[in-house]
C-alpha cells in the first residue's frame, strides 16, 4: 500500500481532498511491487493508477520466478525495464495520439528504495475493459494499435529506451539459449536475430504486446496500450507476431493470418501517410512481411529455452519456424 509520503504527493498532485479508496489492481511480475488504483474525492480526475516498484531486492533474496528463471540478469533487467518505462513515459507517451492511445505520466519519483510512477487510469477515458478471452473485434483493434504506433514512431531513435525492444531478443536471453536442446533454431539463433535487426525499416515496438497490456472501449473497437518495459527499437511484425502468439490458437493462426497481415499493413500505410507523408510504405511492407516468419522464430527460440513444453509451440509457429530456417539456409 501507499506509504503516507506518498498519498500525500497524491493529494497535493491532484488537489485532491482525500483519498477515498486504494485497491490493488495486480502484483507485478516475480514480486517486484504492485499496481494501484487510487480513488481521490474533490480532484478532477476521479482516480489515478500507481506503479509500486521496489528497487533493494538483494541478489540472496531474489524473488521466485514462477518458471524458475531467478538470477542477478534476470533481476537487473528487470530493474532496468523500469528505469526505461518511466523514461518512456517522460519523453515519449506525449507524442502519441488518438490512433495509439497510451496512459500520461502524471507523476514519476524514484528513491533508492522505491520507484513511484502515477498515471492516468485509462477506465476515466473510456477504455474500461480488461479482457482474457480476445474476440476478433479485440484482436482488430490491437492490430489498428500497433500499426498506428509503428507508423507513428517509425524511424525514431527510441534515445533513452532498450536498442534493441522485446524482452526476450537473444542478446538478452542468453541463459535460455544456452538451455536449448540442440537443434537448427538453436544453430541458427544469431542468424535470426541479425535478420531482424539488420532490417532498413526499424520503429518502436510495444516489446510486450500481450492481450493483458491493452485495455478496451466497451465496444471492443478501440485498443489503448499500458506496460512499456521493453519499448525499444524493432521491426513491427515483432509486436505483431508476438500479440497473436498471446490470443489465437494454432487453427486460428493459420485461418486469419491473412486477414491479420492485410490490416496490419493496411492501417499501417494508411498512418504512414499520415505521419510521414514523404514516405512510401511500400518497400517496408514487403520487408516486414518477409520477416514476419523471422518474428516468429525468434520467440520461438526464446520459449523453447525458457520453457518448451509452452503452448504457444504450437503447428503454426513451428512452420513459421521452418520458413525461417529455410531462407537462412537458403
Amino acid at each position: 500500500m501507499l506509504v503516507a509520503a506518498h498519498q500525500q504527493a497524491l493529494l497535493e498532485l491532484t488537489q485532491a481532498r482525500s483519498i477515498s479508496d486504494i485497491s490493488t489492481l495486480q502484483s507485478l511480475w516475480s514480486g517486484y511491487g504492485a499496481l494501484l488504483r487510487v480513488r481521490l474525492d474533490g480532484a478532477t480526475l476521479p482516480s489515478v493508477i500507481v506503479k509500486q516498484v521496489n528497487w533493494q531486492q538483494l541478489p540472496q533474496q531474489l524473488p521466485q520466478h514462477p518458471r524458475g528463471w531467478s538470477s542477478q540478469r534476470s533481476h537487473q533487467r528487470k530493474l532496468t525495464s523500469y528505469q526505461i518505462e518511466t523514461h518512456w513515459y517522460q519523453q515519449f507517451a506525449a507524442l502519441t495520439d488518438n490512433h495509439c492511445p497510451v496512459p500520461q505520466c502524471l507523476l514519476a519519483q524514484s528513491s533508492p528504495e522505491q520507484l513511484l510512477l502515477v498515471l492516468e487510469d485509462l477506465n476515466n477515458l473510456g477504455f474500461s475493459q480488461v479482457i482474457s478471452d480476445a474476440e476478433l473485434v479485440h484482436v482488430l483493434a490491437v492490430i489498428e494499435w500497433l500499426a498506428s504506433f509503428h507508423a507513428k514512431f517509425f524511424n525514431n531513435s527510441g534515445e533513452g529506451l532498450w536498442t534493441q525492444g522485446s524482452y526476450w531478443h537473444l542478446a538478452t536471453r542468453p541463459d535460455e539459449h544456452q538451455a536449448m536442446a540442440d537443434s537448427p533454431l538453436k544453430q541458427h539463433a544469431q542468424a535470426i536475430a541479425n535478420t531482424l535487426i539488420q532490417s532498413p525499416y526499424q520503429t518502436l515496438i510495444h516489446g510486450d504486446a500481450k492481450l493483458a497490456n491493452f485495455c478496451f472501449t466497451p465496444s471492443g473497437t478501440r485498443a489503448a496500450a499500458v506496460d512499456f518495459q521493453y519499448v525499444g527499437q524493432g521491426v513491427g511484425v515483432v509486436d505483431l507476431a508476438y500479440f497473436i502468439s498471446s490470443v489465437l490458437n494454432d487453427e486460428q493462426c493459420e485461418a486469419l493470418e491473412a486477414l491479420i497481415l492485410e490490416h496490419y499493413f493496411t492501417t499501417f500505410g494508411q498512418r504512414l501517410k499520415h505521419y510521414h507523408p514523404q514516405l512510401s510504405p511500400t518497400p517496408i511492407e514487403a520487408n516486414w512481411r518477409a520477416l514476419y516468419c523471422f518474428a516468429w522464430a525468434d520467440f520461438c527460440r526464446f520459449l523453447k529455452g525458457w520453457s518448451p513444453d509452452h503452448w504457444k509451440l504450437s503447428g503454426y509457429s513451428e512452420r513459421q519456424t521452418a520458413q525461417a530456417l529455410a531462407q537462412i539456409a537458403g
